[in-house]
This record gives structure tokens, C-alpha cells and sequence, in this order.
């Protein structure tokens, strides 16, 4: 049963939750790269991103990518800290013959990654709990999903 009131209003805006994931984190990398404020470490051409990987990554903008999945997870689970990213971002360990392993990701990378979410107040520490996403981090996210709707929107239409 719905009433006068709520029957003519309509739901303006868009969160991260209403887009897919997969495009909104290409759409946010693409957005930190553009600004240039996320301050990138040195050593980001020549690390692996956890003990279970072989080589590095191939994609020469990773870490754009990475702290883009991560404010995407702190937006929609919040509380979250080094430790459960390495478990986000782990894998399993090939060991040949014998059984795969899990394995967990680097913390060193998922240190630094909120280390620099942090410098550009997109999340903040959460006293015991980790770090959480700030309004203003919670407000230039929900800018770029509205953007990234807009755009699959858009070609959903040419259709």
C-alpha cells in the first residue's frame, strides 16, 4: 500500500550499488589517473601483488585499478582493513604437482593503496575498525556511478 505522498515521488540519483562493478572500477582508475592526486608509489613497475603470483602485473596502470576496487569494497562493506584486503586480493598458490594453496595478497600493496585513498580523503581510519569511505569520498563515487549509468544508459539506447 503506498500513500499520496510516496506515489509521486521519484528516486533521484545513483549510487555505486545501481552500476555494474566491473565498469564502475574502470571508470574510477580512469578518474584517479586523470586527477593525478593519488600518490603512486616507486616500486609499482617492478612488485608482484602477493606471494602466489609469479610475475607482476601487465597492466602498467594496476594500481589505479586496485585503488579503485578497493574504495568500490569500503563504499559497499565498510570497516575494513590491511588484513582483510590481503584476503580480498589473495589467491591460490600453484605448487606444480602438488595441491594448490590459498594464499594471501601483499599487504605492502594494500597498505599503501589505503595509505593513498587516505591522502586524498576518499576513506578515513575508523578507529579499531579498519578505514571507512568519508561523505566527500562517498559523494565524488556516487558522481562517477551516476556518469557510468548515464553512459550505459546511453548505449543501451543506439541499440
Amino acid at each position: 500500500m503506498t500513500s499520496f505522498y510516496t506515489a509521486n515521488v521519484k528516486m533521484s540519483g545513483c549510487t555505486v550499488k545501481d552500476v555494474d562493478p566491473a565498469e564502475f572500477v574502470k571508470a574510477l582508475a580512469a578518474f584517479f589517473k586523470k586527477s593525478g592526486k593519488l600518490k603512486v608509489p616507486d616500486w609499482v613497475d617492478v612488485v608482484k601483488t602477493g606471494k602466489h603470483k609469479e610475475l607482476g602485473p601487465v597492466d602498467p596502470d594496476w594500481y589505479y585499478t586496485r585503488s579503485a576496487a578497493v574504495a568500490r569494497h569500503l563504499y559497499v562493506r565498510g570497516g575494513v582493513g590491511v588484513n582483510s584486503m590481503t584476503k580480498i586480493f589473495g589467491g591460490r598458490k600453484r605448487r606444480g604437482t602438488r595441491p594448490n594453496h590459498a594464499c594471501r595478497g601483499s599487504s605492502s600493496v594494500a597498505r599503501k593503496v589505503l595509505q593513498s585513498l587516505e591522502g586524498i580523503k576518499i576513506i578515513e581510519k575508523y578507529g579499531n575498525h579498519g578505514r571507512r569511505i568519508t561523505s566527500q569520498g562517498q559523494r565524488d563515487l556516487d558522481r562517477i556511478a551516476a556518469q557510468v549509468k548515464a553512459a550505459t544508459e546511453g548505449k543501451a539506447g543506439k541499440r
